[in-house]
């Protein structure tokens, strides 16, 4: 008979027997997300742009399989969920970058790349999802939670108050299907790094001082809400800030 301090310490895996597809997969949040979910018993498959990348991160987490495509190629994205040889249980979306400009500068060609990164792939992927996911699955999207208005953020902050809605309703329109949304703030990953550049430590000493937590938010934090949220079978149509409390500072 198991002791009581054995029993205790005995947990099932969360994601034991179940596939998770991460697109934006092979580093940052996606990479770390696959590592959690690996770690909860989840067979993995793995998209992302760069192959050599794609490989190393695939060996790191021991994952089933890769598809290297970019997936904003709506035609690629399509034919690669036609494709599948059997349905995914849960769906996690990180790729996209952010561009802010002041009007006066903005690229619309960067602009248009933005929309298309954060608001037409979750629609490309939702659709292309229809039938390939388990009912009692997840389609799970990234966003920002800082929605407040600062030059340089109008094409930014219009899109992060825009998600909280295309995610309600594609809750709705794929039901039973769940459909959420992760609205992350600064979280400490190789593309901020690329991003922030030598600004990097002043910006994670800013948020040590700041953040009610006193800390600054790494993947780890958001891969944690990711796997919560692909097992918590009882929440659709919802918005998650993990920002350490940024937004109210």
């Amino acid at each position: 008979m198991t002791p009581p301090s054995a029993r205790s310490t005995l947990r099932e895996s969360q994601l034991l027997g179940q596939t998770v597809l991460l697109i934006g997969g092979s580093a940052g949040i996606g990479l770390e997300t696959a590592r959690r979910a690996r770690s909860e018993g989840a067979n993995l498959v793995l998209v992302g742009r760069d192959p050599d990348r794609l490989e190393r991160a695939a060996a790191d987490v021991d994952a089933g399989s890769t598809a290297a495509f970019d997936a904003t190629d709506s035609a690629r994205l399509d034919s690669f969920f036609t494709e599948l040889p059997e349905p995914v249980h849960h769906v996690l979306v990180t790729a996209g970058t952010n561009y802010y400009a002041r009007l006066a500068d903005l690229d619309f060609t960067r602009a248009r790349g933005l929309i298309e990164d954060h608001l037409l792939l979750p629609l490309r992927v939702a659709r292309a999802s229809v039938g390939k996911v388990e009912p009692t699955g997840t389609l799970l999207f990234m966003g920002a939670s800082d929605q407040r208005p600062g030059v340089g953020s109008v094409l930014p902050g219009a899109i992060s108050a825009a998600l909280p809605v295309l995610i309600a309703n594609l809750a709705l329109e794929l039901a039973p299907v769940r459909v959420n949304l992760i609205a992350a703030g600064f979280v400490d990953t190789s593309l901020s790094a690329r991003l922030l550049g030598d600004d990097l430590d002043q910006r994670r000493h800013e948020l040590r001082a700041t953040l009610p937590i006193r800390r600054v938010v790494g993947p780890e934090d958001v891969a944690a809400l990711a796997v919560h949220l692909m097992t918590n079978t009882a929440v659709t149509g919802a918005t998650y800030d993990v920002d350490g409390g940024q937004r109210l500072t």
